[in-house]
C-alpha cells in the first residue's frame, strides 16, 4: 500500500488537478455565471416611527426611494430562478445618519446566499426631514361651465364640510384653502356626484396633495339646478293719507316684472307677484311718499329671484290735497226711478232746491257736474227686505244718490233725503 501511494505520485498529483481544472471548465460550460438586471426596484422602508415618534415627517429627495436598475451576478442556474418579486430593498430608519441618509441593503428572498453579487445604481436614500403640521380646513365648493339656457344654480352642498391636512411644515403652511368643483355645463337637473378633494395656495395655485395626507380625499357634492321665470310685478297700498289729503290712485315702481327661479313644481303656477299692501303704507301722509321695498321678503317659499339685488324696488304714492266742489241740486234735477208699476211719484211740491259738497281730487272733480252726477231717489229702498209687501200710498223720505265713483269722490254734507209721494195711479 505504501508503494501505491508513493510511486508515480507526480502524476497522480498532476491527474488530480486536471480533474479539477476539468471539472471547472465542464461546470462553466453548463452553468455560467451571468447577470440579471432589474429595474425601478421599490424600496421598503421599516421602523419609520423613528421618525414620527419625535413629531416630524420626511420627504423623499430625488426619487432615491426607487432603484433605477440591480444587478444581480449568479450562477444561471440560480439566476433562471428569480424574478422581480424576490428582489428586496430595505431602508431601515434605525440606520438613518446625520446627513439624513439611509443605506439601501439588497437582497433576495432565495438563494441570497448563492447570489455572485447584487448592486443597485443607488446605494442610499436620501431624506428631508422636518416638523409635522396638522390643518384643518373648511371646503367650499364651487362649479365651472354654465348651466342650460332658462335654468338657474341653487344650493351646493357637500356631505363633509372639514378636511384635515397633515404633513411637512413646509408644505402645510402654503395652503390656504381647500375645495372641490363641479362641472355643471348644460344641466337641466339636480347633479350629485363625488369631486375630489384640491388644495390650494394664497394666490389659487394648486397644491400638489400627494406631499400630504388627508383624513378624506372626496366628498359627495349636490348641486341644485333651478327653473326661472320672467312675471309682471304688481304693488298694493294700505293706509290712509293725512285729514284733508287723499291718494290720486297712481301707484308707481321702478321695477316692471322679476326674474324667478325655484324648483320647476314650485314656480309652475305663479304668474305675477304682488306686493302685499302693508309693504306700502301711507298712513298719515300729506304728500308723496317714496319707499323701498324688498321684494324677496314676500316671494312665496322655495322662489328665489335670479338677481337678489333687482329686488330692491322703490314704490312711489301720489298724494294730493282734497278740493271741493259745491253744485245746486233742483227739485226738477232729481230722477225718480224704479216706479212700480200702477203707481205713480213724484216729489212733494215744497221741494226746495239745494247745494250739495263734493269732494275729491282736482281732475276727479272736474267731472263732476249737474249733467252727469244724475241725483236720484230709488223707490227699491222703500221694499228693500219687505218683499211681497204691498207698497202703501203715502209720502216717503228717500235718500237722493248721484252718479260718481265713490272711492274717488264723496260729499261733505250728511246724507241729503227728500220727501216722495206715491200714491196707485188713477
Amino acid at each position: 500500500m505504501k508503494d501505491w501511494f508513493t510511486k508515480n505520485w507526480g502524476l497522480k498529483l498532476g491527474s488530480l488537478i486536471f480533474a479539477c481544472v476539468l471539472w471547472v471548465i465542464v461546470t462553466n460550460i453548463n452553468d455560467p455565471v451571468i447577470q440579471y438586471k432589474v429595474s425601478n426596484v421599490p424600496v421598503r422602508f421599516i421602523h419609520t416611527d423613528v421618525i414620527s415618534s419625535q413629531g416630524k415627517v420626511f420627504d423623499v429627495l430625488d426619487g432615491t426611494d426607487v432603484i433605477d436598475q440591480v444587478t444581480i451576478t449568479a450562477a444561471r442556474s440560480i439566476i433562471d430562478s428569480l424574478s422581480e418579486q424576490n428582489i428586496m430593498a430595505v431602508a431601515d430608519f434605525n440606520d438613518l445618519t446625520m446627513q439624513e441618509t439611509i443605506s439601501i441593503k439588497l437582497s433576495t428572498n432565495k438563494y441570497n446566499d448563492k447570489l455572485e453579487s447584487i448592486k443597485g445604481n443607488i446605494d442610499e436614500v436620501r431624506l428631508k426631514i422636518e416638523n409635522k403640521k396638522t390643518l384643518s380646513l373648511a371646503l367650499k365648493a364651487t362649479t365651472t361651465g354654465e348651466v342650460s339656457e332658462g335654468y338657474l344654480l341653487g344650493d351646493i352642498t357637500t356631505d363633509r364640510n372639514l378636511v384635515k391636512i397633515s404633513g411637512p411644515e413646509s408644505v402645510v403652511s402654503q395652503i390656504a384653502k381647500a375645495g372641490v368643483d363641479v362641472t355643471v355645463s348644460d344641466f337641466t337637473n339636480n347633479i350629485s356626484t363625488d369631486a375630489d378633494i384640491k388644495l390650494y395656495d394664497a394666490d389659487g395655485e394648486e397644491i400638489d396633495r400627494s406631499l400630504v395626507s388627508m383624513n378624506i380625499s372626496s366628498v359627495k357634492v349636490n348641486v341644485e339646478i333651478l327653473e326661472t321665470k320672467r312675471v309682471p310685478l304688481y304693488y298694493q297700498v294700505s293706509g290712509t293719507p293725512a285729514e284733508g289729503y287723499m291718494m290720486t290712485g297712481q301707484v308707481e315702481g321702478n321695477v316692471d316684472s322679476l326674474l324667478i327661479a325655484g324648483k320647476a313644481n314650485r314656480i309652475r303656477d305663479i304668474y305675477q307677484i304682488e306686493l302685499p299692501e302693508e309693504a306700502v303704507n301711507v298712513t298719515g301722509q300729506t304728500e308723496d311718499m317714496m319707499a323701498i321695498v324688498n321684494v324677496a321678503d314676500y316671494l312665496p317659499e322655495g322662489v328665489s329671484l335670479v338677481n337678489p339685488g333687482a329686488g330692491l324696488v322703490t314704490v312711489t304714492v301720489y298724494i294730493q290735497p282734497e278740493q271741493r266742489k259745491m253744485i245746486k241740486i233742483k227739485p226738477e234735477d232729481i230722477r225718480i226711478k224704479n216706479i212700480p208699476d200702477g203707481y205713480e211719484a213724484a216729489l212733494v211740491e215744497d221741494t226746495e232746491e239745494y247745494e250739495e259738497t263734493f269732494i275729491g281730487l282736482r281732475d276727479d272733480l272736474s267731472l263732476v257736474n249737474i249733467d252727469n252726477i244724475e241725483p236720484t231717489v230709488n223707490i227699491d229702498d222703500l221694499q228693500s227686505g219687505n218683499e211681497g209687501e204691498t207698497l202703501k200710498d203715502g209720502t216717503y223720505e228717500l235718500v237722493v244718490s248721484y252718479n260718481v265713483d265713490q272711492e274717488k269722490v264723496s260729499t261733505a254734507e250728511e246724507t241729503k233725503y227728500v220727501s216722495v209721494i206715491i200714491k196707485k195711479a188713477e
